[in-house]
């Protein structure tokens, strides 16, 4: 039976052939807001698939701040590299809205993905999706201003969550966008 009605986009994407390869691995699971998913560097051992929530992909700067480079949630996958030998982290995965989804390990994603080709073509598509986001996300700090940048982040975020409450701190949004807490204040207000 396929995922038809999953809040997940890609889940619900997939072939019912796919979906029954995929569905038997699958196993609930609640990611609390601050949660490190994985860690640059890190082996990922577990590919998400979120129904709500909001999961950062951040990079690490040599001050040791972080600064959003993509943001994922019901929309795609979390760890879509992974099956693909991607299985070593680029960057940091923090649950930045609290998150229920479901989760398979990689090695079994890994198997399946050589028994489908629509599978592997599906997850290589996503994978592609958030590298294209993540570029985007970069030329718009480039050349966006603030204003601009924190409206497209909340809208963004907004869309992930399907809520118009957003459970985050100025301290937060400061940190993702990489600019001064004062700055988000100042912005915020003027929104």
């Amino acid at each position: 039976m396929p995922f038809s009605d999953s809040p997940n986009h890609f889940l619900a994407s997939l072939s019912a052939r796919d979906s029954e390869l995929v569905r038997p691995h699958l196993k609930a699971r609640q990611l609390p807001q601050g949660e490190v998913i994985y860690s640059a560097e890190d082996t990922i051992e577990h590919v998400y698939f979120p129904d709500t929530g909001v999961v950062s992909l951040v990079v690490g700067l040599t001050s040791g701040q972080f600064v959003e480079a993509g943001m994922l949630g019901r929309n795609s996958v979390v760890g879509a590299a992974a099956p693909l030998d991607g299985s070593t982290a680029l960057n940091r995965a923090i649950v930045q809205v609290e998150s229920a989804g479901a989760t398979a390990d990689t090695a079994v994603m890994k198997r399946l993905v050589k028994e489908s080709e629509t599978l592997r073509l599906a997850l290589v598509r996503n994978d592609q999706m958030a590298s294209a986001q993540t570029q985007q996300v970069a030329a718009c700090n480039a050349l966006h201003e603030l204003e601009e940048r924190l409206s497209r982040w909340l809208l963004q975020t907004r869309d992930l969550v399907r809520s118009d409450t957003l459970p985050l701190t100025q301290e937060f949004l400061s940190q993702m966008l990489g600019v001064q807490r004062s700055s988000v204040t100042l912005v915020a207000r003027k929104l």
